[in-house]
């Protein structure tokens, strides 16, 4: 959901082509964040099929629609968004205003503010809770602007709402384990956000349309397009879907049409790969995606199957309305734990010079450990490399 610093492992040249430097077996690993660019082969084969011309004279008005909620949404964009969750199936589009926002980040923070914004002059700060483990930034996202409005309460499950406003936050499947999630809480005065940044198929099986009042969902993790900040929200009430469009509208005025044009046309690309599999030169993006994350986590189990430091979750299969069949779980994180012995996993990973993300950060014991699983191929070979030596080491009492 968040942006990443550049990886000087990768670095841009003059001309736009990128320059790989080679990882020594002394570079740092940067696995802490999920930066998507191991989706990076399936763009690069499609070639200029994602090219989009942008005359000096396009796009300059603040406006897109001013009939719109959303009145900066390009209608091409919002079309696209429509069509892209026809064709996967993960949520319902009906009945709903399309709320865009630069990431999913931003789009947070205004429903935040939609949720809270007082009608009494001295309103109760509302409470905002998530089940434990969760995504590490909701409690900075919530906490930078020290709101008086809202604050942030910690695990859901341990949350006493006593008949008072709250909102929670459900993140299915869940960062960092990538396990499905549902409400918790419950309670009558109670507001939900579905942050569904991972709903979709080369992650998780598609079990059902998702029918939920307010739905979040981005760019960056679904065609790894995290460079173009675009995230959607699909939301039922008007008045909510117009204090978020307020709320965008003051913090940065619209949301950039350079990146809607972009998106529009990457998401045309994927959809059209996914209707016509088997048309000329069309291919199933979710398909090339989920077989190589089935790849990685493949390689990953086989590195800790005799391992005396980590163990991982074991998810279930599920029947993917996507794909017509019972499919593996394959998350964006690897949720490792630390077997007995070892105290902190997160410093357990440096002494392998891994950067990851500590239990403590997503309200957990320190003997969890979040690294990513979408870096580009050279990082994420060299983290297995590692893994297997630290492994090996240990076996043999080094």
């Amino acid at each position: 959901m968040v942006g990443a610093p550049l990886n000087k492992a990768s670095l841009p040249s003059a001309n736009g082509a990128r320059t790989t430097t080679t990882l020594s077996s002394d570079s740092v690993l940067a696995l802490n964040t999920g930066d998507p660019t191991v989706f990076e082969p399936f763009w690069q084969k499609m070639g200029d099929k994602c090219d989009v011309l942008i005359r000096g004279s396009d796009l300059m008005s603040y406006y897109s629609d001013k009939n719109n909620v959303c009145w900066f949404l390009e209608p091409e964009l919002g079309d696209a968004i429509k069509r892209l969750h026809g064709v996967v199936g993960n949520a319902l589009t009906d009945k709903r205003h399309i709320v865009l926002g630069t990431g999913s980040t931003q789009l947070f923070q205004a429903l935040l503010y939609a949720l809270t914004a007082p009608a009494a002059p001295e309103p109760e700060s509302v409470s905002v809770v998530s089940s434990a483990p969760y995504y590490s930034l909701y409690p900075e996202m919530i906490e930078i602007l020290h709101s008086g409005l809202y604050k942030w309460a910690g695990d859901a499950c341990t949350f006493n709402e006593d008949g008072r406003p709250y909102i929670e936050v459900v993140n299915s499947p869940n960062n960092p384990d990538g396990t499905h999630r549902g409400a918790v809480v419950n309670g009558g005065k109670g507001k939900v956000i579905y942050d569904f940044a991972y709903y979709w198929p080369q992650y998780t099986a598609i079990t059902s349309a998702a029918d939920h009042e307010i739905m979040l969902f981005t760019l960056s993790k679904c065609t790894g397009h995290a460079g173009s900040r675009i995230g959607w929200a699909l939301v039922k009430d008007k008045d909510i879907a117009e204090k978020m469009t307020d709320y965008i509208a003051i913090s940065s005025i619209g949301v950039s049409k350079e990146s809607q044009v972009r998106a529009a046309k990457v998401i045309g690309v994927l959809c059209d790969g996914c209707e016509n599999v088997g048309l000329g030169e069309s291919e199933n993006f979710f398909e090339f995606s989920r077989n190589l994350m089935a790849k990685r986590w493949q390689k990953l189990r086989e590195a800790l199957k005799h391992s005396e430091c980590f163990t991982l979750y074991k998810h279930p299969r599920e029947h993917c309305l996507f794909t017509g069949e019972f499919t593996k779980t394959l998350p964006a994180f690897a949720w490792l734990k630390c077997k007995e012995g070892i105290e902190d996993c997160n410093e357990f990973l440096r002494g392998l010079k891994i950067a990851g993300r500590g239990g403590k950060a997503f309200g957990v014991d320190p003997i969890f450990a979040r690294v990513s699983m979408l870096s580009r191929e050279d990082e994420f070979n060299q983290f297995i490399e590692r893994l297997v030596v630290a492994t090996q080491g240990i076996s043999s009492g080094h």
